[in-house]
C-alpha cells in the first residue's frame, strides 16, 4: 500500500516542510488562537442554550410552586371547615390546624438540621487534601 502525496514537489514531503520553524511556530500560535476562539464561541452559544432551557425550567417550577402552595391553602381551608362543623367554632379550628401545622414544621425542621450537621462541612475536603499532596509532591522536586 503506497501514500500518495499532495505536495507539488513529488518528493513526499508536506507542503508545510519547507517552512521554518519560526513560521511553524507563529502559524501554530495563529492556529491555537483560533481554535480557542471557536471553543469560546461554541461554550458560548451552548451556555446561551442551556440558559434558556434552564430559565423555561425554573418558570415551570415556579409556575408549580405558586399552584402547589394555592392548592395547600385550598385544604387548608377545607380542613378548618371540616372541623369548624365538628366543634362548632371556626377560630378554634383554624387554631388546631395552625398548631398542627407547626408541630409539623418543627420535625421537618430539626431533621433537616441533622441531614445538614451530617453532611459535614461545605469544603470540598477531598479535593483540599489532594492538592495539599500535590504541593508536597511539588516541593520534593525541588
Amino acid at each position: 500500500m503506497s501514500v500518495s502525496s499532495s505536495s507539488s514537489s513529488g518528493s513526499g514531503r508536506p507542503p508545510d516542510a519547507d517552512n521554518s520553524l519560526p513560521e511553524l511556530l507563529k502559524q501554530l500560535s495563529e492556529e491555537t488562537q483560533t481554535l480557542v476562539r471557536l471553543e469560546i464561541a461554541l461554550a458560548k452559544a451552548e451556555m446561551t442554550e442551556k440558559g434558556k432551557k434552564a430559565g423555561k425550567g425554573a418558570g415551570l417550577f415556579g409556575a408549580a410552586g405558586l399552584l402547589g402552595l394555592g392548592a395547600f391553602g385550598a385544604l387548608t381551608a377545607c380542613l378548618i371547615a371540616l372541623l369548624a362543623t365538628l366543634i362548632d367554632h371556626t377560630w378554634l379550628a383554624a387554631l388546631i390546624v395552625t398548631l398542627v401545622y407547626a408541630v409539623i414544621a418543627a420535625v421537618l425542621a430539626k431533621r433537616g438540621q441533622k441531614e445538614i450537621k451530617q453532611a459535614g462541612p461545605a469544603a470540598p475536603e477531598q479535593t483540599i487534601e489532594t492538592l495539599k499532596e500535590d504541593a508536597q509532591w511539588a516541593k520534593t522536586l525541588k
